[in-house]
């Protein structure tokens, strides 16, 4: 596959290997390149296409020496077409209301994710993330992104209780979700599923063919739900190319 970057040089780095936070007794290593700030949004475009995700200024993706078990995975969101489960959920959330806002961090999302974190990913990475920490992954950005935030509807139309949120790009053809987080507590909301459903429809809405989900991890129960959704494609060597059902299991959420 053949890519067009920016006139800007790149200069890529390597990580030293360190523990895979996806499966057991293996270990990763990543290639990564800064964004430049003047023309950030279309080389993270052309990166992304090639199947690097970004994470504040910095556009990375897998390059482990022994293992190729992460596959890139976006939903073609003009072919979709929701499940009797998947609109089960959507009917179940039609008491939340989605407001757009600027890409500034508050201390009542960064308490959504501390909860968050510590009901499900305890033991992961993100789970000490300071304060500062959270800042600098939702502003410290070369392109285009904004937060969603996901809370109840109010009678009076004053902000509800903050039930999800989705840190997003726009990109020029597709809406990537960098890290979506929300309230453990109520289950049977299916909120995780319900931010990328919502985001499938924005797609649609918007005239964007895609959403970008980052990677699948074959063998890793933390990333099995994105192929839960389908269609979806993943990037193979030979380009973007839509799983088959006997690859991916049977369709859930």
């Amino acid at each position: 596959m053949t890519q067009h970057f920016p006139t800007r040089q790149l200069r890529f780095f390597l990580t030293a290997p360190s523990p895979c936070p996806y499966l057991p007794e293996r270990y990763e290593r990543k290639v990564f390149a800064h964004l430049p700030l003047s023309d950030g949004a279309a080389v993270n475009d052309s990166l992304t296409a090639v199947g690097f995700r970004r994470s504040q200024n910095i556009a990375y993706r897998p390059a482990c020496e022994a293992c190729s078990a992460c596959v890139s995975a976006r939903i073609p969101a003009a072919d979709y077409v929701f499940s009797r489960s998947e609109r089960k959920v959507l009917s179940r959330n039609e008491d939340i209301e989605r407001r757009l806002v600027e890409a500034e961090a508050t201390m009542e999302q960064f308490d959504l994710l501390r909860r968050y974190l510590l009901t499900r990913h305890a033991t992961g990475g993100m789970a000490e993330m300071t304060w500062p920490d959270y800042v600098a992954m939702v502003e410290d950005t070369a392109v285009r992104t904004h937060v969603v935030e996901y809370r109840t509807r109010t009678a009076n139309g004053r902000p509800g209780d903050l039930l999800a949120c989705a840190l997003v790009d726009v990109m020029g053809d597709g809406l990537s979700l960098v890290y979506s987080f929300y309230d453990p507590a109520p289950a049977r909301r299916s909120l995780g599923s319900f931010v990328i459903l919502d985001h499938i429809i924005q797609a649609c809405l918007t005239g964007l063919p895609y959403v970008y989900l980052g990677y699948w991890v074959r063998g890793s129960e933390k990333m099995d739900y994105k192929v839960r959704f389908s269609p979806i494609e993943l990037l193979r060597p030979d380009g973007w190319t839509l799983a088959g059902a006997r690859e991916l299991g049977p369709r859930q959420v």
